[in-house]
């Protein structure tokens, strides 16, 4: 990696994002978690939501957030039920056991991502390249 100083920018930043998932990836499993399993964790710590919801706010299908869902369900992160008002919508709600894998994966963050001189400048410019993509997707 002598020559990294002469790297591009978007090679640094793809092969930093690579870095750091795969440690984060490696975390998340010593949890239990994956990462489409914190996405929807992550999601539902605002309260229950609908299946169909869920999956569109994480930007995956629905069939990729019903697998997700189901492996959170069996080990008993989240619970599923028909709606009331609605029969053909499924609310999945985060348990105590799930909001708990939540926070200890959130807590392991500051170990998974290595120490930067400023990470509010680099959350910044990271925020610069993310946020106008992910708007024109909402």
């Amino acid at each position: 990696m002598a020559d990294a100083d002469e790297w591009p920018t978007g090679r640094l930043l793809s092969t930093a994002a690579r870095i750091v998932e795969q440690a984060w990836t490696e975390r998340l499993a010593q949890l239990g978690l994956t990462h489409a399993g914190l996405i929807a964790l992550h999601l539902l710590q605002e309260g229950p939501a609908g299946q169909t919801d869920l999956a569109r706010a994480a930007r995956v299908q629905l069939q990729t957030m019903a697998r997700t869902l189901e492996r959170l369900e069996r080990l008993g992160h989240v619970t599923r039920q028909r709606d009331t008002v609605d029969a053909r919508r499924v609310l999945v709600a985060a348990t105590e056991a799930g909001t708990a894998a939540f926070a200890a994966a959130r807590a392991v963050e500051a170990d998974v991502f290595p120490p930067v001189e400023d990470p509010e400048s680099l959350r910044n410019a990271l925020l610069q390249i993310v946020q106008p993509r992910v708007a024109t997707t909402d």
